[in-house]
């Protein structure tokens, strides 16, 4: 039994596999988190150490993985960072307190990126002074609670020059916070002057070897200059991990003698980001078949690559599916990652398909994901597809909501990736009218009787433009988390200002989640 961040988890070598893609990335939804246990540690460790910070922090953007993987098995390392998090919104979240709750004896806290002030003034931005005193705060409190915090000046970005050398847009905050750590006596880590030394020896191709990927404004694959895949993890936890040791002379015992390799999940997830074949595998029901729903657009969307099998059937909950055979068959096809969403048909009242959101429906969930990791998988939850059906001029879909509450809390407890399809769909759709809504809308499914009963119009299933539109949704969000991903799914350019008064399906550039 191992504790992650004050919850139990079982833990096999099935498990372990399967978590290369999890919800610790930019953009993520946040993490399962129970005050009640927050501060229980790991059975046989001896201390313990939260990273606080934002997404070059976090496991699956950031340096997180590879810093606690080069700690001892005595450290209970826990990742308390949260993409897009700045001094600001990190305690306004709640975040904060959250940390505070799991009772570490050192947190290692590293802001900036998300702080500097831009000309688009966003609200997690915060001026200099500020963050100063953001700074200051979040020392004193730590140190109140018994903590000894440490600062880390916040890694570089990779912007090389034409000289060949890094040009920070992060010395000033970086500057800020080493004048915290005089003033208020704090051990610094200066991993921005560290991580700048480190690139201008090995040169920008090296840089782009330690980077996740993006697209660019025309939907063409570029690197990322923030964020990092496991090689870049491993790089950068590691020289935090080492200066930690020499900066906290206590805790330099607990530092690996030689740099960790990296672990099976993360040589596989690295093939994968450097163009290993991939095959991914949909299971749901009619929302995601290929008669009505949105596979095949998600599939449309994929490389060559990739082997998209959409294994979705009509009619099916998480019960029916199992009780049928359909997910045997489906597991058989040893898929790398498999996409699992249901809903619609959980919450018929038919004893072959009902189930609760808080018991058997979550207890199914929990089943799929065992099951794709004990194959070496890495399963991918996500929320139901929201209906079209308007009340007062935005849609309605509080039944589905029951169920989409109870698949997140699954995704967080189980440290799985979650895409909140409910929620994205719903926020697109309510910048349509009813109308607009159903030009969206299948005709003649075999389940549009059984879903929309006398009415007319089918307001679940989905033509090919709808299949197309959510189909886009789901791959631009899959890949926040599965970041290996990235260069797998077909760019598009953005949406230009008025491009759909010029013929454009509506919404047909899915909404994303601000990094």
């Amino acid at each position: 039994m191992q504790w992650r961040n004050g919850t139990k988890w079982l833990v096999t070598a099935g498990v372990l596999a399967g978590m290369a893609c999890a919800a610790h990335a930019q953009g993520d939804p946040g993490r399962w988190f129970d005050a009640q246990t927050a501060a229980v540690r790991r059975p046989g460790t001896t201390v313990r150490i939260d990273l606080i910070g934002d997404s070059t922090q976090t496991d699956h953007a950031g340096y997180g993985r590879g810093f606690c993987a080069n700690l001892s098995a005595q450290v209970d390392c826990v990742n308390m960072a949260k993409g897009g998090a700045s001094t600001r919104t990190y305690r306004e979240q709640g975040l904060w307190d959250h940390a505070l709750a799991t009772k570490p004896d050192y947190m290692v806290i590293q802001f900036g990126h998300n702080d500097v002030v831009t000309p688009q003034h966003l609200d997690r931005q915060v001026p200099l002074p500020q963050y100063v005193d953001n700074l200051k705060r979040f020392v004193a409190e730590a140190r109140a609670a018994g903590i000894q915090p440490v600062l880390v000046t916040p890694l570089t970005r990779r912007y090389f020059g034409k000289d060949g050398r890094i040009h920070s847009d992060l010395a000033e905050y970086s500057e800020a916070m080493r004048g915290v750590a005089r003033a208020m006596q704090v051990p610094l880590i200066d991993l921005q002057r560290e991580s700048i030394a480190y690139l201008d020896k090995a040169g920008e191709a090296e840089g782009d070897r330690l980077a996740i990927t993006k697209k660019d404004a025309d939907g063409k694959t570029i690197f990322d200059k923030t964020h990092l895949n496991w090689q870049g993890s491993y790089v950068f936890g590691r020289m935090v991990a080492v200066r930690l040791g020499a900066v906290v002379p206590p805790l330099q015992r607990y530092v690996q003698p030689q740099a960790a390799p990296l672990p099976a999940e993360g040589v596989k997830e690295m093939r994968i980001l450097n163009g290993a074949p991939v095959t991914i595998v949909l299971v749901g029901d009619s929302t995601v078949a290929p008669q009505g729903g949105w596979g095949p657009g998600f599939c449309a969307d994929l490389t060559k690559n990739v082997t998209c099998v959409d294994d979705a059937l009509n009619g099916r909950s998480t019960k029916s599916f199992l009780d049928e055979g359909a997910w045997a068959r489906a597991l058989a096809r040893h898929g790398d990652y498999y996409l699992i969403q249901f809903g619609h048909n959980d919450q018929k009242p038919d004893p072959a398909r009902h189930t609760d959101p808080e018991t058997t429906y979550a207890d199914n969930l929990r089943r799929y994901i065992r099951d794709v990791r004990a194959i070496g998988g890495v399963p991918v939850i996500l929320s139901p597809l929201a209906r079209r059906t308007f009340r007062e001029g935005k849609p309605w879909n509080g039944d589905l909501q029951l169920y989409a509450n109870a698949a997140r809390r699954v995704a967080e407890q189980e440290d799985v990736s979650f895409v909140d399809l409910l929620a994205l769909s719903d926020r697109l759709l309510g910048t349509l009218t009813q109308a607009q809504a159903d030009a969206l809308d299948a005709v003649g499914h075999a389940d549009q009787r059984a879903e929309n009963g006398k009415s007319p119009l089918d307001r679940t299933h989905l033509n090919d433009d709808g299949k197309k539109i959510f189909g886009r949704m789901v791959a631009d969000n899959l890949v926040r988390t599965c970041v290996e991903l990235g260069t797998d799914v077909i760019g598009i350019p953005e949406v230009k200002p008025g491009a759909e008064a010029a013929g454009q399906a509506p919404g047909s550039a899915a909404p994303k989640a601000q990094p």
